[in-house]
């Protein structure tokens, strides 16, 4: 099998002008043709980091003044992040999409809308088609294009729809941890669930959340830790060569002209509507029923202010 990633490092140190940064120990890259799927939260697969090494992503942006914040600190500490943008924020702040890529971060696609329902197949790929397209379309003034990645709003994964997107080249991604920085939890909660479940898995890929005012607020202190832990930053970007085809947009259809009357018919015998196919479900039930179970759990916790830190892991595909 031929080399999956190109390992390349140490990625800024020379760079960086803070000589106290924790700074991108490395730059990993990713071919879609070998990581196909990605965190062990969903998947059995991950990146091939090392011990102590952290991959930090974002979703959700931009939305100032939380992506800004977060732009920030990460150029203060000589950071490299991926951000998973939804289409519909970049299309209102373009100028924020193109200061994530000008920094040096990997901009991804989170789907153009950000849908929390139950997606089916059509629906999830005009949802990834847009938002690869307003996302291509805010960095274009600066000759830059969206990385061949992907992660589904609130990992409510499609198995049609990643197995499409895969064969288009494209990346989906999970995560292997998480901070539940979009719960109603204090910022110090925030902190030690990231923490802790990083010392608990070792290394991964962390999933937080640019518009999340506790996101902001808890980075800088989240970055000490790690420095102090030894903890190393990953930054990982696509294998050389690796883009994504932008799909067209449809164009508007034209409106039908009225068909002639024709005489009326006795009704025909209302019938049942027919079974969806298996390939065309509209999420993974089983994981869904979990992650609202987690939610829960994780909302009553809080509520009760106590440290429970633990999280499901379903890498059962």
């Amino acid at each position: 099998m031929a080399a999956a990633v190109l390992l390349i490092g140490p990625a800024l140190a020379d760079d960086c002008a803070n000589p106290e940064a924790l700074g991108t120990a490395r730059t990993l890259e990713v071919d879609p043709a070998a990581f196909g799927r990605i965190g062990t939260m969903q998947y059995r697969q991950t990146l091939p980091l090392a011990p102590k090494e952290v991959v930090l992503t974002f979703d959700d942006g931009p939305m100032p003044p939380m992506t800004t914040k977060v732009l920030e600190v990460l150029r203060s500490e000589c950071i490299k992040a991926t951000f998973f943008l939804v289409g519909r924020n970049a299309k209102s702040h373009p100028a924020v999409v193109r200061q994530i890529a000008l920094d040096g971060h990997t901009v991804a696609n989170h789907t153009q809308n950000h849908p929390l329902t139950h997606m089916g197949y059509g629906y999830s790929v005009q949802e990834f088609d847009a938002g690869f397209r307003t996302i291509a379309e805010a960095l274009a003034p600066d000759g830059a294009r969206p990385a061949p990645f992907a992660r589904f709003p609130g990992l409510f994964n499609v198995s049609a729809v990643e197995q499409q997107l895969n064969a288009r080249g494209v990346s989906v991604f999970s995560a292997d941890f998480l901070a539940d920085d979009w719960l109603r939890i204090p910022p110090n909660q925030i902190l030690a669930r990231a923490l802790a479940r990083l010392e608990q898995k070792g290394f991964g890929i962390l999933l937080l959340h640019d518009v999340q005012p506790g996101t902001a607020l808890i980075l800088p202190k989240l970055i000490q830790e790690l420095k102090a832990r030894g903890y190393r930053i990953v930054h990982m970007v696509p294998a050389s060569g690796k883009t994504v085809a932008i799909a067209a947009a449809e164009p508007a259809s034209k409106p039908a002209a009225p068909a002639p009357a024709k005489p009326t018919a006795a009704k025909p015998a209302a019938r049942k509507p027919a079974p969806v196919a298996a390939d065309t479900a509209t999420v993974e039930f089983s994981f869904v029923t979990r992650w609202r179970k987690y939610y829960e759990e994780q909302q009553k916790a809080a509520a009760k202010n106590s440290p429970k830190i633990e999280y499901f892991n379903v890498a059962d595909r």
